[in-house]
């Protein structure tokens, strides 16, 4: 996993506002807790793996209000730039903010209560084969949604094409990998919405559209 130090920050995020999920986070918190209110789905506690500069994460916080939060941040040169007391929604809300990667944070020993709804953007691209096999199974315990997005090797080209951008530290895997990798613990339920199967099935899912189930 790369290191995500000031370098990285300053090639990959160097007009952030037209980033995905930090121009538009506001778009895509509307999405989700729409989607998630459709079927009377509550979510009171909430993980960001990986906040970066914490757009999409304040958002969501804003939006859910969750009596607990936790972000998780690897980057130092990111880290710094958290702004705890800023985010925090509501004074009751109890945010704890650590700077540390997601495989560390999902191999550690501690014990967490499974979290409503964990946050997970553009991250897996940054991790090895051995690495994601290690963590999916574990997130599907430690949180009952997970919001995903991470670019495929075909997104990734068009980043060169379309955007004269190329990301020089993610690693390219087609859509067929991720989703190998992601389906025995995790269902698709919508764009970016993923069920863990730890927890629910087809039985004991809130969503009541079982052909979009796959």
């Amino acid at each position: 996993m790369t290191s995500f130090d000031q370098t990285y920050w300053q090639k990959n995020y160097s007009d952030p506002m037209s980033m995905d999920g930090i121009g538009n986070a506001k778009d895509h918190v509307r999405y989700l807790k729409s989607f998630l209110a459709l079927e009377h789905v509550d979510i009171s506690s909430i993980v960001d793996l990986g906040f970066g500069y914490g757009h999409l994460f304040r958002e969501m916080l804003r939006a859910f209000i969750p009596h607990t939060a936790l972000g998780i941040e690897p980057s130092p040169y990111a880290f710094k730039k958290a702004k705890p007391d800023k985010w925090r929604p509501v004074e009751s809300t109890q945010l704890t903010l650590l700077q540390e990667d997601l495989s560390t944070w999902c191999l550690s020993k501690r014990k967490y209560e499974p979290f409503d709804l964990g946050i997970c953007t553009s991250v897996f691209q940054y991790m090895s084969d051995k690495e994601l096999k290690e963590i999916i199974p574990v997130l599907s315990k430690r949180v009952k949604y997970l919001y995903l997005t991470v670019p495929t090797d075909k997104e990734l080209q068009r980043q060169v094409s379309d955007l004269d951008f190329k990301d020089e530290y993610a690693i390219h895997r087609s859509r067929e990998k991720y989703q190998k990798l992601l389906k025995p613990h995790f269902t698709f339920i919508s764009a970016r919405v993923l069920e863990s199967k730890h927890f629910f099935d087809e039985e004991s899912t809130s969503f009541t559209d079982l052909l979009y189930r796959f």
